[in-house]
């Protein structure tokens, strides 16, 4: 069975995407089957590995409104082990198109059910809101990362999120928990940076990730070449703070 995973921050700009694709392929890279899942409506997952979701026939919206299998829907990376299940802006309806149905914060836990034995791991790339598809995500997820950019400013919606996973876990998804937060876009050079991070430490002791993505041109450049920064530049310092965080994921998950 799949360990089925969500990187979820209401805010956007915080490296969710990129931290989502990069992990992914990392874990791929590792000999992993990884299903990376697009549910956010701007398809920037889809697109950042090279696949035009809009070219695609059928993508997640199908899957979730429409009942169809993800089977039909899932298509290969250039990634060997990693698949996507595209996105594309039709999934915007489906905020609405979920109000009036039935079981409608189980609607993506229904569809990863039918190809979880398929997959070591399924991650999940949430878009910057808290209404029904990222409420979808949490149901259908085991744990949480947080993608959190190490600025004040960053911090501030944090509370509120932490709140609604936990009012999910109660009333949703038992067995939801959180894996830690990532800090993202760190410039160790900045003092204000470092307090952040040693705040979030001391504040959250034991969920947040010992691995930090830095800011890094190279990471900001690689989505539009369609590629991830292991086949945009793997010696990058971004390449490298994936990849370490993605061996911490595979620790955290597995044991």
């Amino acid at each position: 069975m799949a360990h089925i995973i969500a990187l979820v921050n209401q805010k956007g700009g915080v490296g969710k995407t990129t931290s989502t694709v990069n992990i992914a392929t990392y874990l791929a890279a590792a000999g992993k089957f990884v299903l990376l899942v697009d549910l956010d409506p701007q398809g920037n997952a889809s697109s950042g590995l090279g696949i035009n979701p809009r070219e695609q026939r059928k993508t997640l919206y199908d899957a979730i409104i429409g009942g169809y299998s993800p089977a039909e829907h899932i298509v290969q990376t250039k990634q060997k082990g990693l698949s996507l299940l595209p996105a594309t802006p039709d999934l915007a309806g489906a905020n609405i198109d979920l109000v009036h149905m039935k079981n409608r914060e189980y609607r993506l836990r229904d569809v990863l059910t039918q190809v979880r034995t398929q997959f070591d791991y399924i991650l999940i790339d949430s878009p910057p809101s808290l209404g029904l598809l990222t409420i979808n995500g949490l149901v259908a997820s085991d744990k949480i990362i947080i993608p959190v950019q190490a600025e004040y400013y960053a911090l501030e919606g944090l509370s509120q999120l932490l709140e609604t996973i936990e009012l999910v876990r109660i009333n949703l998804s038992p067995q939801l928990t959180i894996m830690g937060a990532l800090i993202t876009m760190y410039d160790r050079r900045n003092r204000l940076a470092r307090q952040v991070v040693r705040e979030m430490r001391a504040h959250f002791p034991g969920y947040v990730f010992e691995n930090v993505i830095p800011r890094s041109v190279r990471l900001a450049e690689a989505p539009g070449f369609g590629k991830s920064i292991m086949a945009f530049d793997a010696f990058s310092k971004g390449a490298r703070a994936y990849k370490a965080v993605a061996k911490e994921v595979m620790r955290l998950a597995e044991g």
